[in-house]
């Protein structure tokens, strides 16, 4: 092992000196770039060294092959191969140019040399018995970056395209549709959705109940104009919100050093097992964030299909047949064929007539050389606008990055592959595939997608909402509800200046202006009402989202009865399909992203005076009855008490005892869905899956320091001394403060 005294790896341009900072974090200094980012690869390659297998098998498809040959995992492999994330990692390797073909040279020799002086982790040699190790080459670091790019963030936009469908073809009324989705259905026809045949779910259930692969929700970030801040020069934060209940974090963090006396330069922040380079961080002259933009990247088509051929105008043309042999270490091999057209891959056998669906992901294909020479531009970048340039380049999937300089600059740039469609159709529902005018003509040039510098305000930010206002092409149709964004920029806008410790209180901000919205249709209810414990506890509330609050917690209860109310009632065939049902919206809730992610689209017809999803009522007679009902039948809690979980191993987790510490905690997730500091719970099948801040960061560049948490230590060894540490720091707001020395 090389983790006693200061040790070193031997360089092309000399000696890589490795160490820790008290908290574990990775420290590497070389005499150049390309040797820091070979000690870089080296860290991720010890001290991830499961986690990169586990993405890797995951994203070929390979799970009953070399770890349980059981029916769920069966369906991940199915819905891996059927993505076909590799289908173009030959052509992009050849495509690289050649410093970022010596980036990726040297990020993989690290990894490499790791592999070999460590070995295989304990749980693949005793789970996975049939595992060969295998070198990590550039086609690896492309499909970490797919993965990554559409399980944890493009993947909820190709969900709720496919509940449109099914949501017509149960006979929901389009109208009421289009109040949840307005002005994003044009295109329709529903005659041809109705006759689509469905064969089984495009994202499995059991993709949910995977720890190893990283989910989603939504994320903040803001810069600051040194002429809002105490020091003078500009702030950046950060905290991208992932699935934070798992060992080890989603994160790694390190510091890279180069140039020695002469020219020296560091580049300290987060990075991701599997990838060369810096994703959120700062240098001595940079600083950048990044949240999902939802910029939406994937469509469907309905294709006419029949004797293995679909439809082009008046022709009927063959699909390309891909065909891979899924292996099962219990069972014999299985053969499975794909169809493949300009639109996609196609759902269904096209030997059977009838329409079905492909479905294409914009960043999929030919990605793989730009966003490896994005992220390792952004390391040499001076100012906000060579930044811009740079990240502009990234495009694995859609990305808001905000960029402040020492010059002070700030800066916003959009990032991603947005279609160029037809005019009139923003892509949220499937078109005809047989007319060529419904093919994608192109990709946006990046020039045209929302961007900015210094704005009057003095500061930037975003929280995945709308930010169309800002570009010439508009990529966003449906993105998460404003509520956070509306917070931060509230706070933001004061007049005033702000510290950093005013930015890590603005991270941990716990008032909900979703329930702000909500509680002023509710407050004159409550005051007619006749007292109660919970009444009281209900009309005293702050709108915070403590863990101690009973108002937060009735709250809760309310607004999932709403829900049901108004969108998940038993449906009378004598009224026709004006509800979804319970069953649907209870799996709506707990076993998909579409309500996690969307919520703000079923809060629009909620807080609407009139909706047809209310039928013959009104707002205010639905929101009365069932409050009463809430108040009623709720018994007080404090909001924290029903969410204490673990924080689960990426591969065993949940399988062991708590004693053993291979799962940490339990720790209340602090938060809810609307809160700046987010905390939204996804329920799959009695496993729980918490959103949260998965990394924190606040830079100062006046200074050469960043203060960041993670939730649990570097290392994915149970018996290392970084394995679970960080997590108490997380959860107290105990930041650590990085330096360049």
């Amino acid at each position: 092992m090389r983790e006693k005294g200061s040790p070193t790896l031997q360089g092309l341009a000399g000696p890589i000196r490795l160490d820790r900072t008290p908290q574990g974090t990775a420290r590497i200094t070389a005499d150049d770039l390309d040797d820091a980012i070979t000690g870089l690869g080296y860290w991720h390659g010890k001290d991830r060294g499961l986690q990169l297998r586990l993405v890797r098998l995951f994203g070929q498809g390979r799970c009953c092959e070399l770890l349980r040959d059981e029916p769920e995992l069966f369906e991940l492999d199915r819905f891996f191969r059927r993505l076909n994330f590799g289908r173009d990692a030959e052509s992009q390797t050849q495509s690289l140019a050649p410093r970022t073909r010596r980036w990726s040279d040297a990020y993989c020799r690290g990894i490499n040399q790791a592999f070999d002086e460590i070995g295989i982790p304990w749980e693949l040699r005793w789970l996975a018995r049939g595992y060969k190790e295998e070198p990590w080459e550039f086609s690896d670091i492309y499909l970490t970056a797919k993965v990554i790019g559409y399980v944890a963030l493009a993947i909820s936009q190709n969900e709720v395209e496919r509940w449109i469908v099914e949501c017509l073809q149960g006979g929901i009324d389009p109208d009421l549709l289009e109040e949840l989705f307005p002005g994003q259905l044009a295109g329709l026809d529903l005659e041809l959705i109705r006759g689509v045949r469905l064969i089984d779910r495009i994202v499995p259930e059991s993709l949910w109940r995977v720890s190893s692969l990283p989910a989603a929700m939504a994320s903040n970030n803001w810069v600051l104009a040194g002429t809002k801040t105490e020091s003078g020069s500009p702030f950046v934060c950060n905290d991208p919100h992932l699935q934070v209940n798992r060992v080890p974090p989603f994160w790694y963090e390190a510091v890279l050093r180069w140039g020695g006396e002469t020219k020296p330069r560091y580049a300290m922040g987060a990075t991701i097992p599997g990838i060369p380079g810096i994703v959120v961080g700062r240098t001595p002259d940079l600083a950048w964030s990044v949240t999902y933009a939802f910029m939406d990247c994937v469509d469907s088509w309905v294709e006419e299909c029949r004797d293995g051929c679909f439809k082009r105008s008046d022709s009927w043309v063959p699909f390309d047949t891909r065909r891979e042999t899924i292996l099962r270490s219990g069972g014999e091999p299985v053969q499975e064929t794909f169809y493949e057209n300009l639109h996609g891959t196609l759902e269904g056998d096209p030997h059977q007539a009838g329409h079905y669906l492909t479905t294409r992901w914009a960043c999929g294909e030919e990605t793989g050389g730009s966003s490896l020479e994005a992220i390792m531009e952004i390391l040499e970048a001076q100012n906000v606008d060579q930044g811009q340039a740079s990240l502009s380049k990234l495009c694995n999937s859609s990305w808001n990055w905000l960029l402040a300089d020492r010059q002070g600059d700030i800066g916003y740039q959009m990032a991603g592959k947005m279609p160029q469609r037809p005019p009139g159709f923003s892509g949220l529902v499937p078109l005809r595939g047989a007319d060529p005018a419904h093919d994608w003509q192109g990709f946006v040039p990046v020039e045209d997608l929302p961007r900015a510098k210094n704005p009057p305000e003095g500061f930037l930010a975003t929280a995945n909402d709308d930010l169309n206002a800002l570009g010439r092409a508009k990529p966003i149709n449906l993105c998460v509800a404003n509520y956070r964004a509306e917070r931060i920029r509230d706070i933001l806008a004061q007049p005033r200046t702000f510290s950093i410790e005013d930015m890590k209180a603005l991270q941990f901000d716990l008032y909900s202006i979703q329930a702000e919205r909500f509680m002023t249709l509710l407050k004159p209810i409550l005051e007619r009402g006749t007292t109660s414990e919970n009444r009281d506890a209900l009309l005293s509330w702050n709108l915070n989202y403590d863990d101690d609050s009973t108002g937060a917690y009735l709250f809760e209860c309310f607004y999932r009865n709403l829900l049901f109310e108004v969108f998940g009632g038993p449906i009378s065939a004598n009224e026709g399909r004006n509800q979804l049902g319970e069953h649907v919206l209870t799996h709506l809730l707990d076993e998909t992203t579409i309500f996690t992610a969307y919520y703000g689209a079923f809060d629009r017809v909620l807080l609407s005076e009139r909706s047809g999803w209310f039928r013959d009522r009104t707002r205010d007679q639905i929101f009365q009855s069932v409050l009463e009902r809430t108040l009623d039948t709720t018994s007080p809690q404090p909001y924290g008490k029903a969410r204490r979980l673990r924080f689960e191993h990426l591969m065993l987790g949940s399988k062991l005892p708590l004693f053993l510490g291979i799962d940490l905690g339990p720790v209340s997730i602090k938060g809810g869905r609307a809160t700046v500091h987010q905390g939204q719970l996804m329920r799959s099948r009695g496993r729980l899956m918490a959103c949260g801040p998965s990394y924190r960061f606040v830079t100062d560049l006046g200074t050469d320091e960043l203060h960041s948490t993670l939730p649990g230590g570097p290392s994915d060894r149970r018996f290392s001394p970084w394995y679970g540490n960080g997590l108490k720091e997380w959860f107290r707001g105990d930041y650590q403060i990085l330096r360049d020395k």
